[in-house]
């Protein structure tokens, strides 16, 4: 009965013992499994926190993309603000532009007609002043005509031309001037020296300093001078073409007229 006791005992030490070793082993197999997952889990993580860390390095530089957008945006703004100024100050300007070319057209088509009457007045004045370089002076009137019919030529330029022949008109009364050039008298024409005291007189000489004369403009003829008057209008002519200093001269001028 006792070996048989023993031997049942032994039987279940050997079962146990047996049984013992498989759950260390299933124990094992559990453990390995875990550390697997876990494994798995922090590569995951670490696969995830990467994703994360590259979305979040893309965000970044998708907002610093969109904070640069928007300072051109407000920039382009400001400068279409500024260009929208300038066409409204441009589209003014075009309107007034536009007004003065109106203006100056009506100006043109008054303007030719008065240049036209101050040409005939000047070449009037021309033929009735004192007959000093009177082909020269024409010939300017003529000139301008013929610009005044010029289309390539600005009415401005064809304006200051006109006030510029005026101008000179205005110099010769107030100018000491001698020339030489042909008279005709008394059937012959004589080569003499000419001297024209502004509009005040006009007197000439033969260039032998022999014979003399003085234009009467209220007869509208030459008149003789006496010798007398030689010396000193040969002095005026050298003062007049800077051969010598200026000095007092006698030189014979029309008395006044009487009142009527």
């Amino acid at each position: 009965m006792i070996e048989h006791r023993l031997k049942t005992v032994a039987r279940s030490a050997l079962a146990c013992a047996i049984l013992g070793t498989a759950g260390a082993q299933a124990t094992a197999a559990e453990l390995d499994g875990v550390l697997a997952a876990a494994n798995d889990i922090h590569s995951q993580a670490r696969s995830a926190q990467a994703r994360v860390d590259e979305l979040t390095e893309e965000t970044r530089k998708l907002l610093n993309d969109y904070k640069t957008v928007m300072k051109e945006v407000e920039g382009l703004r400001v400068y279409n603000a500024q260009l929208e100024r300038q066409i409204s100050s441009q589209e003014r300007e075009m309107a007034e532009l536009n007004q003065s070319i109106d203006e100056v057209t009506l100006v043109e088509r008054q303007i030719t007609p008065l240049m036209l009457r101050m040409l005939d007045g000047l070449e009037q004045f021309v033929k009735l002043d004192v007959p000093f370089m009177q082909d020269d002076r024409l010939e300017r009137i003529n000139r301008l005509h013929d610009i005044l019919d010029r289309a390539d030529v600005e009415v401005s330029e064809k304006f200051s031309q006109v006030l510029n022949a005026y101008q000179i008109e205005n110099e010769y009364g107030r100018t000491l001037e001698s020339y030489t050039d042909e008279l005709e008298l008394d059937g012959q024409t004589l080569v003499v020296d000419f001297l024209r005291l502004g509009r005040v007189s006009l007197v000439y000489q033969t260039t032998d300093g022999e014979r003399a004369g003085v234009w009467n403009q209220a007869e509208r003829a030459w008149q003789s001078l006496d010798s007398g008057y030689n010396s000193s209008i040969t002095a005026a002519i050298r003062m007049a073409r800077k051969q010598a200093s200026v000095d007092l001269v006698t030189l014979p001028v029309p008395g006044p007229e009487s009142a009527q």
